[in-house]
């Protein structure tokens, strides 16, 4: 017994090397041992020490093994005529937290189906909130979604205040009344839990894609209610601004967060993403080296190195970004992110088929995102696979619910083909009566007029747009459609504001500078344009990247 108190020690001071090192030589000794070196119940206990342990060190298929024999020792004991197990209440380890722990252990092995399997073998009565969430979990996960409502509605019902269970049910369908009123006890009134309905309110329309519904219900949250500066709230805001396509609204408030509580990881690779996109990169490798000292084990600190590898180096930075990929992939196989980066530097690498596959399975997992059917479009493209970009664009369109940007993304794909560009026209002309603002619709339909030379409807499209808000890209196609129409004085304005706004916005330069050199005569310039666009199939990937940022990420 002395030495069983000395493994107990060791295991209680979380020495779990010793343990696996002292409990295999007991075991061992005892059964070599004809003396009762180890009493049935402290044999057991044993068993269970050197298990945990071996969970602890990650050594997970071992640690089933012995769990199994644990389980297997219990049920040889029981068995054995004369003779009744001695286990002392509250010293050993019950039977079903043994079963909870293998499933654990399988769980880390991705032996999903096995998992679901021994948590079955424990009677309904017996089973915890917490083997009901992991049954919802793995149920929910392997597709057998009327299983998974059961599990989680048993979980809210002995325990009404697990949020994650209640998100499970909203991702079921289960309306956003129904999952409120399991979660509100008899004992809070209405005026202490108003904030709940609010927030399960808008968790329900952000469940069903309902972004805009979602930011609205957020915001109020956030302005007007006890839960202003709730990092779990701005988070959620900040992911439906990006999923909506707002990314400055989406930087600033997953920056907010951020702010509030530097050791957050929830919803910081998007935030790593935005920054990427603003070239901010001393921002995001302070981010990113932060994300992984505060949680290795998480997959959004590594996407938002890989977007960091990626964004400081092309070349060797692709492969660095691979990496941590990967990486974000093996400790979540379904992280849509993780697929979308892997995605995105084969693309760079023009490795287009192995792209498309990741881009494929995203756009399978999360048909409402934007971005797995854009990388996707761009494989097929680069590929001159057409007419697989048209049918991809048209079923992104559906499944974005003809959004502007939904709709500005197939008139994209159809405004490449000159035979269909008359085609995007009513697309974009829909997207802008659904958003006036969507500055991306303007660019292309300008893009289309100009190639069509309707420079007078170009200059009438991009005049009432500017008058509502301003941007480079609105006033360097200005400038570009006025010179064309030799109103060169107007024409350099415009470009010295573009220039004014972004020094760095190459196409402005080069207007001005065309304007001064050969004030009377576009002529050149449009045959330039003419001959690129006639060209564009037999661009390197990086330029047909360049050509499409234009249009799709301003």
């Amino acid at each position: 017994m002395a030495l069983y108190e000395q493994l107990k020690l060791l295991y209680d001071q979380g020495l779990y090397s010793s343990v696996t090192s002292l409990a295999s030589m007991m075991l061992t000794a005892a059964s070599e041992s004809s003396s009762d070196m180890l009493t049935f119940s402290t044999k057991y206990q044993t068993y269970v020490y050197y298990a945990d342990s071996l969970y602890q060190l990650k050594e997970f298929k071992r640690a089933e093994a012995i769990y199994k024999k644990a389980i297997q020792l219990r049920k040889s004991f029981s068995k054995t005529k004369g003779k009744t197990p001695t286990l002392p209440a509250g010293e050993v380890t019950s039977e079903v937290d043994i079963k909870y722990k293998m499933h654990l252990c399988l769980v880390s092995l991705k032996q999903y189906s096995q998992a679901i399997a021994i948590l079955d073998t424990i009677p309904a009565k017996q089973r915890t909130p917490c083997i009901n969430m992991a049954l919802a979990k793995l149920n929910h996960q392997g597709g057998n979604e009327r299983a998974a409502i059961t599990y989680y509605k048993e979980v809210l019902r002995e325990c009404p205040f697990a949020v994650e269970a209640s998100h499970g049910l909203l991702n079921l369908g289960t309306k956003s009344g129904e999952v409120t009123s399991m979660m509100v006890s008899g004992s809070l009134s209405a005026a202490n839990i108003d904030w709940l309905t609010m927030w399960m309110r808008a968790n329900y329309h952000f469940i069903a894609k309902e972004f805009p519904l979602a930011i609205a219900a957020l915001k109020h949250i956030d302005k007007k209610s006890i839960l202003r500066d709730n990092t779990d709230v701005l988070v959620t805001l900040g992911e439906a601004y990006y999923y909506n396509g707002d990314f400055q609204h989406a930087l600033s408030v997953l920056e907010r967060a951020h702010c509030l509580d530097p050791l957050l990881v929830k919803g910081m690779d998007i935030y790593g993403i935005l920054l990427a996109k603003e070239e901010r990169l001393k921002e995001l490798e302070s981010l990113a080296t932060r994300l992984i000292a505060v949680n290795d084990n998480a997959p959004e600190p590594w996407i938002a190195m890989g977007y960091f590898s990626l964004a400081v180096s092309k070349e060797r930075g692709a492969n660095k970004a691979l990496s941590f990929a990967q990486k974000a992939l093996n400790l979540s196989p379904r992280y849509v992110e993780a697929l979308l980066l892997k995605g995105t530097v084969l693309l760079k690498l023009q490795k287009f088929q192995d792209s498309l596959i990741y881009f494929g399975e995203a756009f399978k997992m999360c048909p409402f995102r934007y971005e797995p059917p854009k990388g996707m479009i761009d494989c097929y493209l680069a590929m001159h696979r057409t007419r697989d970009a048209v049918a991809i664009a048209s079923a992104a369109c559906k499944h974005l619910n003809h959004s502007a940007r939904g709709l500005t993304l197939y008139a994209s794909v159809l405004a490449k083909d000159p035979l269909s560009a008359d085609k995007a026209k009513p697309l974009l002309d829909k997207a802008l009566k659904q958003d006036p603002t969507y500055l991306n619709a303007v660019y292309l339909l300008a893009s289309i007029y100009e190639q069509e030379r309707l420079y007078e409807k170009g200059i009438d499209l991009l005049k009432k747009h500017i008058e509502q808000q301003t941007s480079c890209q609105l006033h360097q196609m200005l400038g570009d459609f006025l010179r064309l129409t030799n109103e060169t004085e107007k024409a350099l304005h415009h470009f010295n504001i573009a220039l004014n706004l972004d020094p760095s916005n190459h196409k402005a330069v080069e207007g001005s500078q065309r304007v001064e050199q050969n004030p009377e005569s576009s002529e050149s310039y449009e045959v330039d344009d003419i001959a690129d666009s006639e060209n564009e199939g037999d661009l390197e990937e990086s330029e047909v990247e360049a050509v499409w940022s234009d249009v799709e990420y301003t």
